[in-house]
């Protein structure tokens, strides 16, 4: 088995690698690209350049942090979607050359799969079953996990994702780019400075099933802002108003699964889970019924330790990919039904 895995990932605008010996993390290094904020989203060709030009440095310092070198590794694990089809391609083909020339095995991850298996870099005993929620800016995903490599989809969304939602929003308050951590300040101000009710938005899709819709909720923050005739004033109620609907929807979906498998454990992964808003919701919401198992905030942001944990685990199992890996922007999850 392979005892020091490198992984790297490039899928959307963070170039990260990370080093796991044994299962435990030794080094990750994430390297966010900020020239995207002034765009108000990430621009895809300036992603894979941002790649191209910082992913050797990211991995020899991941390296360096760890105490390694290029020699000491077993394997190359790298995100091979889905995402941005460009920046993957960078990360991939770095991945599949270094694998090549040292002479070690590789292994294509699923970027989402990479999500799953995030909280078991700092809580190794966390195991399925479970029920996972999976919410990033292109994702969102709610799965059964009867075990690890076996996936049932419960449900996902039919239009925009709940992080996309997020950003959309942002953009649409003058907040910039990325939206959640903006949003989620002004959401304080709004609770805090004034009443919180003030905005009354739609639960697109809350009253049953597994499945998710936030395009509608998007209008209907977009016809607010129009209408607002004060919107310095408005700003944080709509923020709050918004974020608390998202998270009513997200936190009903996720009980509801709980209490349809009847499994004690519920995993929060993904960009919108480092929402301590969105932690808190689902804690309060599923207190005496089931665990809420979460990453730290830089575990949940896209990076390589995530990538590496699990493809240390696809490489337990006997799987690694040969020299035809390629990247794919749709890239199914493995074992899903």
């Amino acid at each position: 088995m392979a005892e020091v895995v490198l992984g790297i990932e490039t899928s959307c605008d963070e170039t990260s690698a990370a080093v796991l010996v044994s299962g435990e993390l030794a080094g990750l290094v994430i390297l966010s690209q900020d020239v995207h904020q002034i765009f108000g989203g990430v621009v895809p060709e300036l992603a894979s350049r941002a790649h191209l030009a910082a992913l050797p440095a990211v991995v020899d310092r991941a390296l360096a942090e760890a105490g390694l070198s290029v020699s000491a590794m077993d394997a190359v694990a790298v995100t091979a979607g889905p995402g941005l089809v460009g920046a993957l391609l960078v990360g991939v083909v770095f991945a599949k050359s270094l694998a090549y020339a040292t002479d070690r095995a590789l292994v294509g991850v699923h970027h989402m799969e990479g999500h799953l298996f995030a909280p078991t870099v700092e809580d190794p005993e966390l195991a399925p079953p479970f029920v996972a929620l999976l919410v990033s800016g292109g994702h969102t995903l709610l799965l059964d996990v009867p075990e690890w490599g076996r996936y049932r989809l419960l449900g996902q969304t039919r239009d925009d994702a709940a992080g996309e939602a997020f950003d959309k929003v942002a953009s649409l308050l003058g907040l910039g780019y990325p939206g959640g951590p903006a949003i989620e300040r002004l959401a304080r101000e709004g609770g805090g400075g004034g009443d919180p009710t003030r905005f009354d938005f739609p639960r697109p899709m809350i009253a049953e099933g597994f499945e998710f819709s936030f395009s509608g909720l998007k209008t209907a923050v977009l016809h607010a802002v129009r209408a607002s005739d004060n919107l310095d004033r408005d700003r944080p109620h709509i923020a709050r108003a918004f974020q608390d609907a998202v998270l009513d929807v997200l936190v009903t979906k996720l009980a509801r699964a709980v209490k349809a498998t009847g499994y004690r454990t519920a995993v929060l992964g993904g960009g919108v889970a480092c929402s301590r808003a969105l932690t808190a919701a689902a804690a309060e919401r599923l207190a005496g019924v089931a665990r809420v198992a979460v990453a730290s905030p830089r575990l949940n942001t896209d990076n390589a330790a995530m990538i590496a944990r699990a493809g240390w685990y696809r490489l337990g199992i006997g799987e690694k990919s040969d020299w035809t890996l390629d990247a794919r922007a749709d890239l199914p999850l493995p074992g899903l039904s």
